[in-house]
């Protein structure tokens, strides 16, 4: 089981990984930045596998993919919101990162719950509640397990790819 760490509607790519912390030396940096300034204490205590709730638009705000690899590089398991930004959404899918549509969530999450997710069946449990999300489709599972769009394009020779 994992714990859960809990922010509200509206989060934006700015709060998630300031434009100061980027870009670093190697991406891997950035799991040290992520939330910072809105959720002071997260990028530091939050442990492998953590899970982060969340309420509607998770990722509004700029295009830039930093965002998501900050996350990614949190070692938390995934994001779960009511929903996302869309270009926010579709770049945790080009880095690998999974993020998990939950249209039901309710106010009984509590900071701290233990949950578990189920990427393949879209089955939540949090705090022994079961819900009910948008199961990840079979590519972003493989993406996420190549560890990004482009390594999962190299893994399978697609296109003409080559390392630089």
């Amino acid at each position: 089981m994992a714990k859960v760490w809990k922010m509200g509607d509206d989060v934006n790519t700015d709060e998630i990984i300031a434009c100061e912390y980027y870009p670093r030396p190697n991406n891997e940096e950035l799991g040290k930045y992520a939330l910072i300034k809105a959720y002071p204490g997260f990028a530091k205590d939050k442990q492998k596998g953590d899970i982060l709730i969340a309420g509607r638009n998770f990722g509004c705000g700029s295009s830039r993919e930093y965002a998501a690899l900050a996350l990614k590089y949190t070692g938390i398991r995934c994001v779960i919101a009511k929903s996302f930004a869309r270009i926010f959404y579709r770049n945790c899918i080009n880095v690998g990162f999974p993020m998990v549509i939950c249209e039901g969530l309710d106010d009984s999450i509590k900071e701290g719950d233990e949950a578990d997710v189920d990427l393949t069946k879209g089955i939540i449990i949090i705090a022994g509640k079961s819900y009910k999300a948008q199961p990840l489709p079979e590519f972003v599972l493989k993406i996420a397990d190549a560890g990004g769009i482009v390594n999962f394009l190299k893994k399978n020779d697609f296109g003409e790819l080559k390392d630089e």
